[in-house]
């Protein structure tokens, strides 16, 4: 578009001085065809001219003395002089007015290229707002995508958090298996020897207590695989999340 625009104004500029040109050279022409006007006439009065003189002169030769004569002829010069003066005026004057109505046409076309420079520098002015606007857009883009990453990042720290926290209940709960094997071979060992030894009393108490340690384990066991059912909803939840993050990603891409 620019270029566009700067050759229009270069094409206007060449019409310009065309016209420059062609209007100089009518003046010249004008002014030549007017000089040879103004020959043929004052030839024609000059021919006129020596006729009235002579056609005065012999009448004055005829009837007045020669000092009258001598004041006419005086007289005469004076007069085409002042009749030349006139027509050199009207001249000047016909050259003045072209010149003035060539000067208006050069101020016509100056301010026509004027006004398409300024349209042409308004045209540059909207082309470097939007660029500018275009790169606010993409900066604002680029911040966005920074904060989705960073909240994505977010996440999967706090994923890796719940799965160190399932891994430290799942060893607790190895060591509490281990601890109710170990507790239970010794019941085993001590109910060996009560039998040994046929104490039954010792061997009832003895067997009610294994029991309720075994009740008490079980609850605790229970305990713990509540809260690892609480860690897999969290975890389940946290990976919701992370699914609903990428969708808006995905859609804020398209």
């Amino acid at each position: 578009m620019l270029q566009l625009m700067l050759l229009l104004l270069l094409l206007q500029l060449l019409l310009l001085l065309q016209q420059l040109l062609l209007l100089l050279l009518l003046l010249l022409l004008l002014m030549l065809l007017l000089l040879l006007l103004l020959l043929l006439l004052l030839l024609l009065i000059l021919m006129l001219l020596l006729l009235l003189l002579l056609f005065v002169l012999h009448l004055l030769l005829l009837l007045l003395p020669k000092l009258l004569i001598l004041l006419l002829l005086l007289l005469l010069p004076l007069l085409l002089i002042l009749l030349l003066l006139l027509l050199l005026l009207l001249l000047l004057m016909l050259l003045l007015l072209l010149l003035l109505q060539l000067l208006l046409l050069l101020l016509l076309q100056l301010l026509k290229l004027l006004l398409v420079l300024l349209l042409l520098l308004l045209l540059l002015l909207l082309l470097l707002l939007l660029l500018l606007l275009l790169l606010l857009l993409l900066l604002l883009l680029l911040l966005m995508l920074l904060l989705m990453l960073l909240l994505l990042l977010l996440q999967l720290l706090l994923l890796l958090q719940q799965l160190l926290l399932l891994l430290l209940l799942l060893l607790l709960l190895m060591q509490l298996l281990l601890m109710l094997l170990l507790l239970l071979l010794l019941l085993l060992l001590l109910l060996l020897l009560l039998l040994l030894l046929q104490q039954l009393l010792l061997l009832l108490l003895l067997l009610l207590l294994p029991l309720l340690l075994i009740l008490l384990l079980l609850l605790l066991l229970l305990l713990l695989l509540l809260l690892l059912l609480l860690q897999l909803l969290l975890l389940l939840q946290q990976l919701l999340l992370l699914l609903l993050l990428v969708v808006l990603q995905l859609l804020f891409h398209c």
